[in-house]
């Protein structure tokens, strides 16, 4: 545990934190964000990202990142942008672990369809549930539902929110409406989670076949790394000479963004937390390097996200979530006993219908769906 006089002014000081939903005696041991990323980590959510997708589905290869996998990577690039930075590497940590805690199964696709099922009940949105799930879903305590984690570990994972909803959730939304900053180290595991998925994306789809090297050498800052690789090593190729470029694609836009953050943090000169919340954003890579990595995005959106194998998939992980969703609706006795909502408020089943269906991994709700639907299940 890095001790707080390490830490630069402007970090989340453990000790000095907003707290708890249900006040709990400090740990003598442990920091009070070392607590929460222990809870994310021992939660049910936790464990079932190892079946969730990012880009492919989970049977597709063993080797392709999960929800799981990816939330690792951004752990460990978070921690080491927070240290360079002297922010709170624990709090980086847990946010990163947390991030994708409510994300539905198929990636993006699932909660955009469970979006639009739910349009009339609230609709859905994946930051959202990630704080649902840690703050009403988990059922480990006898003392309350959820986790109980710090106000600025639930905070980092509600990186996007609408004024009606912010509305409804009260002080951990409030930046919302005021307009202000998080945590330092909430900007950070945000930007962590871009190096992450813009890197492993890469590897994914370039072993998926999807893409090939020839494509990304038309985009200018890939391409840039790919001629210094080959400078370094002629005649390289293979997963070596990737491997390799994607080491350097990860350390370039760290390096940005610590150089360049450090430059803002100067200027601005905060003197604390609550100085932090009020200035512009502080974390962010340099102009030149933003260009480039738009760049990189736009590739893997035309390239990657939409190419046609994965909107195969696509298509049929709409068609179950929808399906699911809409069987659900008419005869919630088809619910296991827990998600079946005996008030009969058609919103209060709905939002746990969201509830069961983002819990599910690919495999179960493919399994569910299956059940529900084919005859061969009779």
């Amino acid at each position: 545990m890095l001790p707080d006089d390490f830490l630069a002014p402007y970090a989340a000081h453990a000790s000095g934190g907003v707290g708890r939903r249900f006040a709990e005696t400090p740990h003598a041991s442990r920091s009070e964000f070392q607590r929460d990323r222990d809870r994310i980590i021992h939660s049910s959510a936790f464990r079932r990202l190892e079946y969730k997708t990012q880009v492919f589905l989970n049977h597709e290869g063993d080797l392709f990142r999960t929800r799981l996998t990816h939330s690792l990577e951004v752990a460990q690039i978070g921690r080491s942008l927070a240290r360079n930075l002297r922010l709170n590497e624990d709090l980086v940590e847990a946010i990163s672990l947390a991030h994708d805690l409510g994300h539905t199964p198929f990636g993006h696709v699932g909660q955009d369809v469970l979006n639009e099922c739910m349009q009339e009940h609230g609709g859905f949105e994946h930051n959202l549930q990630s704080l649902r799930v840690v703050d009403e879903l988990e059922e480990h305590y006898g003392a309350y539902d959820g986790l109980n984690l710090m106000f600025e570990t639930r905070e980092g994972i509600l990186k996007h929110c609408s004024l009606n909803n912010a509305r409804l959730l009260g002080p951990v939304a409030q930046r919302f409406i005021d307009r202000t900053q998080p945590s330092l180290e909430a900007q950070l595991t945000n930007l962590a989670d871009e190096i992450a998925y813009n890197s492993h994306d890469i590897d994914d789809g370039l072993r998926s076949g999807l893409i090939t090297i020839a494509q990304l050498e038309q985009v200018d800052f890939f391409a840039r790394l790919w001629r210094d690789v080959q400078q370094h090593f002629p005649g390289l190729s293979g997963r070596r000479a990737i491997y390799e470029t994607l080491r350097r694609l990860i350390t370039a836009l760290a390096d940005d963004l610590i150089v360049t953050s450090s430059r803002l943090l100067a200027d601005a000169a905060p003197k604390s937390i609550d100085e932090v919340r009020a200035a512009p954003p502080l974390i962010r890579f340099s102009d030149p390097m933003r260009k480039d990595a738009t760049e990189l995005k736009r590739f893997l959106r035309e390239n990657l996200y939409r190419h046609y194998k994965v909107n195969r998939m696509r298509v049929k992980a709409s068609r179950i979530v929808r399906e699911l969703y809409g069987a659900f609706m008419t005869d919630p006795v088809l619910l296991p006993p827990d998600y079946q909502d005996k008030s009969g408020d058609v919103s209060k089943q709905a939002r746990k219908i969201a509830d069961y269906i983002a819990g599910m991994t690919d495999r179960y709700a493919i399994r569910e769906h299956r059940r529900l639907f084919s005859l061969e299940e009779l």
